[in-house]
């Protein structure tokens, strides 16, 4: 009698399961098993019914044996042809050996794989005329002034390719329906929302379609009993905690002036609060997320707490876009804090000052934020008129105090004898809301101030963003000013000191580029020598992917890998999940970014 059609899926399921005897994945074993004699003995148990236990046995051998000779050619060809459903061919296919011996990490693909985008004059026309119907005439730009500011700007690392079309949507809806065409017509597509991020995700490696939420800016509900607030992406932090004032509340994370809800998300972003309130990830409940093919998500409901399935919201805060599309947010908001204080300490060296933040930290103080300019960026902000106040151009700390009356002031007094004790030159603190502003504004501006500095129109800008532990802090930023300053390059250092995160900034000329990238990678080598991180708050981009590696190591980045480009073997609840095939089978969301997929890709040259 020939073998019962439970097909060859049924014989490799069984073989992969006598694979993973050995490796102490029993739960999954059993899982397998059962599911292959479900297949046999339900699905076609009819053709086994006329079969003794004894054939029945044998037929289950044989099938083993046969199932870890023809394992590797099943998968094989279960891979292939599941990429050329989802229109993906080429060499990128034979790399996937890696799943057919149960391996949880992919490497980097060596040879360019063809991922079957179509970025043809035509195929964007078709895709305009759609979106016309979507969004109107008003809803799509092809000024080639505002392709290129939505693709790059002056702090970008990344400044080629151009996007061909800016699609504008109102509404979750219309993000649907673009990404549907979008999905079907193989366009790549990046989210725009403030633009402000400095690590190169928003660059159009690949073209395509650039939307843009600048319509979408509306505050769409106010739970005060409830402390949250529903939002559009492209909601500013500054304009939310305007709204919220009134109603004495506020949102904690502050990044730099400009930054929208939708772009903090995909970053992750955190501020100058986040030593007392956490990064953008402590403040997210839950967000309406539109999938590549134009799938509406919702990832959670409005409580704080939930442990109802995977979490979803986590899984987008920080993706860069490459998961997902958010389009609404619902955010946690606090009480804002009572009699707020502001102090600036001017000390002798950068050492002097990250001492004495040492010492406040150890003792515990509850501070609402800790900030580190060293004396290059003072004289940045002195000379370039963000701040009316002059300042002295040594290393200063800006600290911010708050809570009641007697607290912050028993807490400035403790500082105040702290920053004596390394020899401070100056103290000045003030509660009046106009003085606090003017003492912060010198920091919230600092990169602005330095960018100003530059000697040349044509200077670019490279920024770091390590993050040490905070007894490494003092020597990790003296060696960057060093190497700096051996180079005679312009640059200041700006820290969140309270966690030992801070960030470089170097102007230089086309002549200076090696130098000033070999400055930032150097740094970003020596903080991770230190058991430190290569970004703290920034993200990893475009510009950090090959640092990546030093920082985590191989295996690390190849499961982020596979986890970012991989195939199902089969459909069912017993294979690992593959995030980005999962979600992005044709490859269109923010292409290129976080990790790479290719050895070489668009941006290899200026990344």
């Amino acid at each position: 009698m020939a073998p019962p059609s439970t097909t060859l899926t049924a014989i490799a399921l069984r073989s992969r399961a006598l694979c993973m005897l050995g490796r102490g994945q029993r739960p999954l074993v059993v899982s397998i098993v059962r599911r292959s004699f479900a297949r046999a003995y339900l699905d076609d148990y009819d053709e086994y019914k006329p079969l003794t236990k004894g054939a029945r046995f044998l037929w289950f051998s044989v099938g083993c044996v046969f199932g870890i000779l023809s394992w590797q050619a099943f998968v094989a060809y279960k891979i292939k042809h599941d990429f050329q459903q989802a229109g993906v061919q080429g060499p990128m296919v034979h790399h996937f050996h890696n799943m057919a011996r149960g391996l949880s990490t992919l490497p980097v693909i060596q040879k360019p794989f063809e991922i079957k985008h179509d970025v043809s004059e035509s195929n964007i026309q078709a895709a305009r005329q759609e979106m016309l119907a979507i969004v109107g005439h008003t809803g799509i730009n092809e000024n080639p002034g505002d392709l290129k500011s939505r693709s790059s700007t002056e702090w970008s690392p990344y400044t080629g390719g151009r996007y061909a079309l800016i699609v504008f949507p109102q509404s979750t809806l219309q993000v649907s329906n673009i990404m549907k065409v979008c999905w079907k017509r193989k366009i790549p597509v990046t989210g725009f929302s403030g633009g402000t991020s400095l690590d190169g995700a928003l660059a159009a490696t690949r073209g395509g379609i650039c939307i843009d939420f600048s319509r979408m800016n509306r505050i769409l509900e106010f739970h005060d009993r409830d402390l949250d607030v529903v939002v559009q992406p492209a909601v500013g932090w500054e304009a939310l905690n305007d709204y919220l004032d009134k109603y004495g509340l506020f949102f904690p994370p502050d990044p730099g002036p400009g930054a929208q809800i939708g772009g903090m998300i995909g970053t992750g972003c955190s501020g100058t609060n986040a030593y007392r309130y956490g990064t953008m990830k402590d403040w997210v409940i839950a967000m309406t997320v539109v999938l590549a093919d134009g799938t509406i998500v919702k990832t959670r409901n409005r409580p704080r707490k939930s442990t109802a399935g995977y979490d979803l919201t986590r899984l987008m805060v920080g993706s860069s876009g490459t998961l997902g599309l958010v389009t609404e947010a619902v955010l946690k908001i606090t009480a804002k804090p009572e009699n707020e204080h502001v102090a600036v300490v001017a000390f002798p060296n950068t050492k002097s000052a990250v001492s004495a933040v040492i010492d406040m930290v150890q003792q515990g103080l509850p501070l609402a934020a800790i900030e580190l300019l060293d004396e290059n960026t003072m004289k940045a902000v002195n000379q370039n008129g963000y701040s009316d106040k002059a300042w002295t151009e040594t290393p200063t700390l800006f600290l911010k105090f708050d809570g009641t009356q007697q607290a912050v002031k028993g807490q400035i007094s403790v500082v105040d004898k702290l920053a004596q004790a390394y020899n401070r030159k100056s103290f000045e603190s003030s509660g009046d809301p106009g003085q606090i502003d003017a003492f912060w504004s010198a920091r919230k501006t600092a990169l602005w101030s330095l960018i100003a500095q530059k000697r040349h129109p044509d200077d670019q800008f490279i920024s770091s963003d390590v993050a040490v532990p905070l007894s490494r802090l003092a020597e990790i930023i003296e060696e960057a000013k060093e190497n700096m300053r051996d180079a005679g390059l312009l640059g200041s250092i700006v820290g969140h000191v309270g966690d030992g995160n801070f960030h470089t900034s170097i102007l230089y000329g086309e002549k200076d580029k090696a130098a000033a990238e070999k400055i930032t990678a150097d740094l970003q080598r020596r903080a991770i020598a230190m058991g430190g991180t290569i970004t703290g708050e920034h993200g990893i981009g475009l510009a950090l992917r090959d640092m990546l590696q030093e920082e985590l190591g191989q295996e690390a980045v190849d499961m982020m890998r596979k986890a970012s480009l991989t195939a199902f073997v089969e459909p069912v609840p017993t294979h690992p999940l593959q995030i980005k095939y999962a979600l992005d089978p044709n490859y269109i969301l923010n292409c290129d970014k976080i990790v790479r997929m290719e050895a070489t890709d668009p941006s290899t040259d200026h990344s």
